[in-house]
């Protein structure tokens, strides 16, 4: 043998090594790049719509976003679009160096100030629920009371808990900082003490670990006109079915529709669900 036929040889030895390495590492853990998204909403018997959502994706990340405005005349709509449009700047410059946190602080300081500028007196407010996928794994950040969930295996289990009343009582009591019969005075509570659009704000839940995320995992964001207007267990079903993810985020919405309650809110879902 030559030493370019020696050359030629290793080099060929090199390149099935290496192929061979990421055929097995791929096939080891399934890296979710791609997202079958359903999105729908309702304005139920109010007179304005005032959620919002969007969807981004780029080579490094996906990003899911819902806002549920509130505010006099169009204040809430204003507000929610803002806190979408914003979130979406906002991920169009996100690098997949960046640590999740500081873009989720950086984010909603901004629809934040955002809103603030926009409406003067308190006129308008969102809370807001944002999910960040990367590389399999499921960081969130919620201000106020949008809903975040994870179904997996016929189970919708919720990951987020909010910024109501009743939530903030439950996090005293266990803490010990309030006796348990007022806790049980003001669990009814479910008004919102944190939202983005009011000065000094700052609390901010997020994820305590990501979650990693499996395949045929539905990562689920709802407003809660949406998770207050129909049963939990109902929303399991659906989601068990066959349909694909836009078919049941409207199946899930017309149930709203054609529910029997009196007062219906604006009620928003989306779905998220990653394949490789």
């Amino acid at each position: 043998m030559t030493k370019e036929e020696g050359t030629l040889l290793a080099i060929c030895l090199f390149i099935l090594i290496l192929v061979a390495f990421r055929f097995l590492k791929r096939e080891k853990g399934k890296v979710i790049r791609r997202f079958r998204v359903g999105k729908a909403m309702t304005i139920g018997n109010r007179q304005i719509q005032e959620d919002n959502y969007g969807i981004c994706q780029s080579a490094d990340a996906f990003l899911a976003v819902l806002a549920d405005g509130m505010g006099k005349n169009y204040g809430g709509k204003i507000a929610s679009r803002i806190a979408v449009d914003t979130m979406k700047e906002m991920f169009a410059g996100y690098q997949a160096s960046e640590n999740p946190v500081y873009f989720f602080r950086k984010s909603f300081h901004n629809v934040n100030t955002g809103i603030l500028n926009a409406l003067d007196d308190g006129r308008g407010g969102a809370s807001m629920g944002v999910i960040l996928i990367r590389d399999n794994r499921l960081y969130y950040a919620v201000a106020g009371n949008v809903k975040i969930a994870v179904y997996r295996k016929d189970s919708l289990i919720p990951v987020s808990s909010g910024h109501t009343i009743d939530v903030l009582v439950e996090d005293r009591y266990a803490q010990g900082t309030i006796t348990r019969e007022d806790a049980l005075a003001m669990l009814d509570n479910r008004r919102l003490y944190n939202y983005l659009g009011q000065d000094g704000f700052q609390e901010i839940e997020f994820f305590d670990t990501p979650i990693c995320l499996k395949e045929k995992d539905i990562v689920v964001l709802m407003s809660d006109g949406l998770y207050e207007g129909m049963d939990w267990k109902v929303i399991e079903e659906v989601l068990a079915g066959r349909k694909n993810c836009q078919q049941k985020a409207y199946e899930i919405v017309e149930m709203i529709n054609a529910g029997n309650k009196r007062e219906k809110d604006n009620a928003s879902i989306v779905l998220v669900e990653g394949f490789s």
